[in-house]
């Protein structure tokens, strides 16, 4: 039996890279934007008596603290990307931050929900055209926040693609879910602004004053099922669950694949994510061939440049044995 293990300092370096800093960076320029358009937005709701508005404005209090959580995530990756406490690096704290802010927006949700049962049944006069501004307001902001955090996507997504031969060209292995979920509160958020105005123009131009708080309920449920695909992604990363994707057939193929049909082959092999784009993987396998070594395996696993670290568990069968 023979087992090799490479060395982590590969954590260290690929925690908190280029696209992690602008990531980071406009993440914190978009928790204040949102902040400062949340208050506005939540004074406006209840001095115009708008529960759709009220439920726009703290709908983005939940975005401004879960941009603001993303913000803090990549702060605290940097801070401790040198720290040899962790073993695989820091990212897992983004996501975990990502994973409460799902949490919390759940809470948010049921929050609007509740808020807009309330006005149904005990409905109140609202200022229609001082509220549509406000409502305006919010988009606009809403859209500026999501040009700021997609320009960071973009510059994430084209330093991180790789090209893999045998695969069909580029394609990607993980994501950044910090910055995604950033993303996706400043787009739901807007979705909701979108609803706030229709509720708010039906009820001036129609009447239809149920539309309203009705529009809150519909935001309630976009909020609850953003959160809900939000918790099974993080989640998903949180328990290393990643058997299931492209990157465990590769390990197989690259290994097995090696030399000659039937001569190695993979009995046990467990891999997980250690970073937006990286993988480790911990393999056991049999061979008939008497010269192959870790060294070898690392080799043939190289073209994937994903794999950043390795634990390798080789055992031999004596050629003597059919």
């Amino acid at each position: 039996m023979t087992s090799n293990k490479n060395l982590p300092e590969w954590s260290h370096d690929h925690v908190f890279d280029k696209s992690s800093r602008a990531a980071e960076r406009g993440t914190r320029i978009v928790t204040w934007i949102t902040a400062t358009m949340m208050v506005v937005e939540i004074l406006a709701g209840w001095w115009f008596n708008s529960m759709a508005l009220l439920a726009d404005g703290w709908h983005m209090s939940s975005h401004a603290f879960a941009i603001g959580l993303s913000a803090f995530a990549y702060m605290a990756a940097r801070r401790y990307a040198h720290d040899p406490r962790f073993a695989f690096g820091t990212w897992k704290i983004e996501v975990l931050g990502g994973f409460a802010s799902a949490i919390v927006l759940l809470g948010v949700a049921l929050l609007m929900v509740t808020g807009s049962l309330e006005r149904m049944w005990s409905p109140q006069p609202i200022h229609y055209q001082e509220a549509i501004v406000v409502a305006v307001l919010g988009l606009a902001v809403n859209v500026a926040c999501a040009i700021i955090l997609g320009n960071a996507h973009d510059h994430h997504d084209h330093g991180h693609a790789h090209d893999h031969h045998g695969h069909g060209g580029a394609h990607q292995h993980g994501q950044d879910l910090n910055l995604k979920s950033a993303y996706i509160h400043v787009v739901a958020d807007a979705a909701t602004s979108v609803l706030a105005i229709v509720a708010l123009a039906g009820g001036w131009w129609y009447g239809w004053s149920w539309l309203d708080p009705m529009m809150g309920i519909v935001g309630a449920c976009l909020v609850a099922l953003w959160a809900k695909n939000l918790l099974r992604e993080t989640g998903a990363v949180l328990l290393d669950r990643e058997m299931d994707h492209p990157v465990v057939a590769e390990i197989r193929e690259a290994v097995e694949s090696g030399g000659p049909q039937g001569e190695t082959r993979i009995t046990d092999l467990h891999v997980w994510r250690v970073g937006k784009h990286t993988y480790s993987c911990a393999l056991s396998l049999v061979t008939r061939d008497e010269t192959l070594t870790p060294l070898h395996i690392r080799d043939q696993l190289a073209q994937h440049e994903e794999i950043v670290h390795t634990t390798i568990e080789i055992h031999r069968i004596p050629s003597s044995v059919q």
